[in-house]
């Protein structure tokens, strides 16, 4: 189990229980009791920020003793990473070591860069075609859009799912609901006007459903009856 060191708010930082000291930048906590990193024997270590990937494993491995460093998020009501204390030799030894390599691990982020690129196109073309084959009469500019904007990686969106990278067909549905919800109706005037969502979700939930049941319908041709190939 990882040693864990809180990092407060500067302004909700607060003193050891034990010698009195603070306010603390680190702290622990010890039976629900605030103790700094002296009285915790934590003192020596160095905060390595996150960020390095490459640097944070390295110092991880060569430091005998080494904490996680979390910070709570207040918004999403949970703590997050925020680096680790390691010994301080440790990390020059991680920092040679990552300067020896440099060139190399560039050379390696370029070709997986490029290689997530290749598979980022693809797959947003594959879901482009899956939502064309759902919804037939959707306009070909318009499902690329969608297929663009909900594969966009990072971004948390349906297309980045699991069930949205296996075009499944209720994420892919629910991918293209959300676009029309946006851009379509005026949902997003609804929330600025301090509407609560599942109101304005319902308000809007009949122009949403009108929409998709036409595109869903079997796309018509241009070619008026009579005039294709079979017909000469």
């Amino acid at each position: 189990m990882d040693l864990v060191v809180i990092e407060p708010e500067p302004r909700r930082r607060r003193h050891c229980a034990e010698c009195r000291q603070g306010p603390l930048r680190f702290h622990t906590l010890e039976f629900n009791a605030v103790i700094c990193l002296n009285c915790a024997d934590l003192a020596h270590l160095v905060h390595l920020p996150r960020g390095n990937a490459a640097l944070t494993r390295r110092a991880r491995e060569a430091s005998s003793l080494w904490a996680v460093v979390v910070r709570r998020d207040r918004r999403r009501r949970r703590y997050e990473r925020q680096g680790l204390l390691v010994e301080a030799p440790a990390l020059a030894r991680a920092e040679a070591a990552c300067l020896a390599d440099a060139d190399a691990r560039a050379r390696r982020r370029a070709r997986d860069a490029a290689r997530r690129e290749a598979e980022d196109v693809r797959f947003t073309a594959a879901l482009s075609s899956e939502i064309l084959r759902l919804f037939p009469a959707c306009p070909p500019s318009r499902a690329s859009a969608i297929a663009t904007h909900t594969s966009l990686r990072g971004s948390g969106r349906v297309g980045r799912t699991a069930a949205g990278r296996a075009l499944d067909a209720g994420a892919v549905t629910a991918a293209v609901g959300a676009a029309v919800r946006h851009e379509d109706t005026p949902y997003d005037a609804l929330l600025m006007a301090g509407v609560p969502r599942h109101r304005a979700r319902a308000q809007v939930r009949p122009v949403v459903t009108a929409l998709l049941d036409t595109w869903q319908q079997p796309a018509v041709s241009d070619e008026p009856p009579g005039s294709g190939p079979a017909a000469q």
